[in-house]
């Protein structure tokens, strides 16, 4: 710019200097500067005014016009320059100094134009603080949004639930791991897919419940629903709720699937096990109520029918007694607390002792019951009360489960290497199916095929093995073929590896030793 400006000075000056020779030259062409002009005379004669050519006198005054408008024209593009460099160098500094940004310009003649564009910038310069303002809170507003969302993607993939966000096209914008397990596809992978490509068609019916309740655009719906998972049936809790923007128009839904299938496994249990527990009850129950109304109307009239009334309302009082303890034993070393005096005892004599009270009824059903002689060291550290309740479960269940001309045969091994004693109860009753085996030892279990061989609460296996693994640090096990036999039967540790405990409290499945 400065170059330009030079350049224009010079060709300005060029053609001033050239009008102003020019006229000079012109003058001296009708003799006014020549030596033989004449004396005082001939100057006075010819006369001032008349003597003067007009070209020469144009030619001077337009070479001092030239010089003017250059001057003027130098000025006014060394203002537009420094006005150029104070915005370049510094906007905001150069719009709210005023003074100094016009200072070029502080001419008569543009005194209207300083005021209309100073007017001017002091309005742009407080548009562009507003502007500023506005940018950082929206820069804010942005960062928060930002940490928002980081945040909720963190709770989803957190949740243990499967969760799955679709948009208002049902293409899926968010799952967590859960989802794309259950629904086979991965999730990481998968944004802005359509949600029917993902979920294979064995699964449409979820695919068009969350489908069906982003298009209804209303509360949120629950719906249970079956699924395979790793070739298991499963049951989920789904909840589809509708996703809304600012105008509170639907942009999307959410759906969380909840696995129930244990509660409801543990309510159908719950259900069985009132079923099971009042008809138990309420058979001694009827029993004892009727022959008490008996010998209350005096239909007894002799002693002997009186004892037979007698005895039955015992053994089913009995029998209702031994259930309820069943119900109570069983809660109790589930909460964790039951007490169990532990003392050395022979497991040979113990067996034989319930022997001799399962005899009679294995006569009654014609099953032969099958003992062992007596080992020379088969001693163990247990509660005798309970390790004898264990034994009974087992061979009644044993004779129980055995039709008639059948055997039941209890053996005893002792493994000296292991410092263990096992005890096996060998019926050829009927068997158990074996996708039912691992499950006979559990709560309120009855085998199906079963039921109608014996009746039954489904607790005395459960009870087995509560007192056997978890008071006594052993472990039950049992093999069957249907239609062939079962085997049951536990392990414990042999007295040597007890130490003189006497008497142990467990309390949430810890032991104490006192």
């Amino acid at each position: 710019m400065r170059l330009r400006r030079i350049l224009y000075a010079i060709v300005t000056l060029i053609v001033a200097s050239s009008l102003f020779v020019g006229g000079l030259a012109e003058w001296q062409s009708y003799g006014l500067l020549t030596e033989d002009s004449g004396t005082q005379e001939g100057w006075r004669y010819a006369g001032y005014v008349q003597r003067i050519p007009l070209v020469s006198v144009c030619c001077v005054v337009g070479a001092v016009g030239v010089i003017c408008l250059g001057w003027y024209q130098l000025r006014l593009a060394g203002a537009v320059t420094s006005i150029a460099t104070l915005l370049q160098d510094d906007k905001a500094g150069a719009i709210g100094d005023r003074k100094r940004f016009f200072a070029p310009l502080r001419m008569t003649k543009i005194d209207e134009l300083y005021q209309a564009i100073s007017k001017h910038f002091a309005g742009c310069t407080a548009r562009i603080a507003k502007y500023e303002k506005q940018i950082k809170d929206l820069q804010v507003q942005i960062q928060l949004s930002q940490r928002r969302g980081k945040n909720t993607e963190a709770i989803i993939y957190s949740i243990r639930d499967a969760v799955i966000v679709i948009d208002e096209s049902d293409r899926l914008l968010m799952a967590n791991e859960m989802a794309g397990r259950l629904f086979n596809f991965d999730f990481n992978n998968s944004q802005h897919k359509p949600v029917s490509e993902l979920i294979g068609p064995d699964q449409s019916e979820f695919v068009d419940f969350l489908t069906r309740r982003r298009q209804s655009k209303g509360q949120a719906t629950r719906k249970e629903l079956e699924f395979l998972e790793d070739g298991t049936p499963k049951t989920f809790d789904c909840i589809v709720s509708c996703v809304y923007d600012q105008g509170r128009q639907v942009c999307g839904a959410v759906a969380v699937l909840h696995d129930v299938t244990r509660e409801k496994e543990i309510s159908k249990m719950k259900s069985d096990f009132v079923s099971h527990v009042s008809h138990e009850l309420k058979t001694p129950l009827a029993s004892i109520t009727a022959y008490a109304e008996m010998l209350a109307d005096g239909e007894a009239d002799d002693e002997q029918t009186r004892k037979e009334f007698y005895s039955v309302i015992q053994s089913q009082a009995q029998r209702l007694n031994r259930l309820i303890e069943n119900i109570l034993n069983s809660s109790r070393i589930e909460s964790g607390l039951i007490k169990a005096n532990k003392e050395p005892a022979s497991l040979t004599m113990l067996i034989e002792e319930q022997l001799q009270m399962i005899k009679g009824y294995a006569e009654e059903k014609k099953v032969e019951v099958i003992g062992q002689k007596p080992i020379v060291f088969d001693q163990v550290y247990v509660d005798k009360d309970m390790i004898q309740e264990v034994i009974v479960n087992l061979l009644s269940n044993a004779v129980k489960y055995t039709p008639s001309g059948g055997s039941v045969k209890i053996e005893i091994e002792v493994d000296e290497g292991a410092s263990l004693v096992r005890v096996s109860v060998i019926d050829t009753g009927v068997g158990i199916p074996e996708d039912e085996i691992e499950h006979v030892f559990d709560k309120f279990y009855r085998v199906g095929a079963n039921k109608k061989q014996a009746k039954g609460t489904g607790l005395g296996l459960n009870l087995v093995k509560q007192i056997v693994e978890k008071v006594h640090d052993g472990r039950v096990f049992v093999t069957s073929q249907v239609g062939i036999g079962s085997t049951f039967g536990f392990e414990l540790p042999l007295a040597t590896r007890q130490g003189s405990r006497s008497v142990v409290k467990i309390v949430d499945s810890k032991r104490i030793v006192r």
